[in-house]
């Protein structure tokens, strides 16, 4: 690995596919008993829906959730024997729970739990107070934060979900708030304004209803101090501290993931080298558009084939 300051990322939920991490559990023994243990832990043969589909239900928010972390958590075990300097870790919403696992926080089994039942959770806020969300391009965060303000009402409203990279906003809130912000955020400057097929308001208020439900369970389930910094959601800083950790993984039902601010906390802890870890390479696209000096340090390690590469320093 050559001595490189490494930050993991791990990816949220957007990234399944069917047929993801067969190829891991073919090759690697650890993987295969990653796969194994999540089966065991859900009571449920999650390995085969991840494997063989149907992609519909695949995508449900309650499978997504558990099969994107026991992804993650299959390559993070093959490569976590090698030799590798992490520096810090983040991942994107469901993806910070990942980062916890690599960090000792959660034991795979209590993490896999976890966010199956986030998604439970996350799917009854969504059918008691349906909203919605969009993906904003061209406008700056606080521009987009200003108009959001200006759409909301008492009853009805629409806040920012993801700083993703400059100029990629995702908006989320009541339906009707998220269909009056469209063509104010146009007037603003906006290129583009994209709904997105979602069950719920993820990032909002509208979350509020879930969070005794997941506060609950991280109190039910043994939490530790992380063993290398992981850098919240929420605040963009980086957390050392298991009980601050748990508060912020409920207040992140409700907040905007900050993600552009992650990554540069990251590479001003001095992080050369992004490791996405898990189901495709969103995170690492988004590299180059956070920061210049992130260009070309990412590398997406998802399938056998990569994380083959990368072990025989050939990345």
């Amino acid at each position: 690995m050559g001595g490189e300051r490494i930050a993991l990322l791990f990816p949220g939920q957007g990234s399944q596919v069917v047929g993801m991490g067969k190829d891991l559990a073919e090759r690697f023994p650890e993987a295969r008993a990653v796969f194994q243990e999540a089966d065991e832990a859900l009571g449920f043969a999650l390995s085969t829906l991840m494997w063989e589909g149907p992609a519909d239900e695949l995508t449900l928010t309650v499978n997504a959730q558990p099969a994107l972390l026991t992804h993650s958590a299959a390559v993070w075990a093959v490569l976590k024997a090698a030799d590798i300097d992490v520096v810090a870790a983040a991942g994107h919403s469901l993806g910070e729970f990942s980062a916890y696992h690599a960090a000792g926080s959660l034991s795979f089994a209590d993490a896999v739990r976890t966010v199956r039942r986030r998604g439970e959770l996350m799917l009854e806020s969504g059918n008691a107070r349906p909203g919605t969300m969009a993906a904003v391009l061209g406008l700056d965060d606080e521009v987009v934060e200003g108009v959001c303000h200006e759409a909301s009402t008492e009853d009805s409203v629409v806040v920012p979900a993801n700083f993703n990279t400059p100029g990629q906003v995702v908006v989320s809130g009541d339906a009707a708030a998220v269909e009056r912000v469209g063509p104010m955020l146009v007037s603003a400057g906006a290129k583009k304004v994209q709904p997105l097929a979602v069950s719920g308001a993820f990032h909002s208020p509208l979350m509020r209803v879930a969070e005794a439900g997941l506060q609950a369970q991280l109190d039910a389930v043994n939490f530790a101090d992380p063993a290398f910094a992981v850098v919240s959601n929420v605040s963009a800083q980086p957390v050392t501290d298991g009980a601050e950790a748990r508060r912020l993984l409920v207040d992140q039902l409700t907040s905007t993931v900050r993600w552009t601010h992650s990554v540069r906390t990251m590479l001003q802890m001095g992080a050369e080298r992004f490791l996405e870890v898990g189901a495709g390479k969103v995170l690492t696209g988004m590299l180059k558009r956070i920061d210049k000096a992130a260009e070309g340090r990412g590398v997406a390690l998802g399938t056998a084939e990569q994380v083959e590469a990368f072990l025989n320093g050939a990345s």
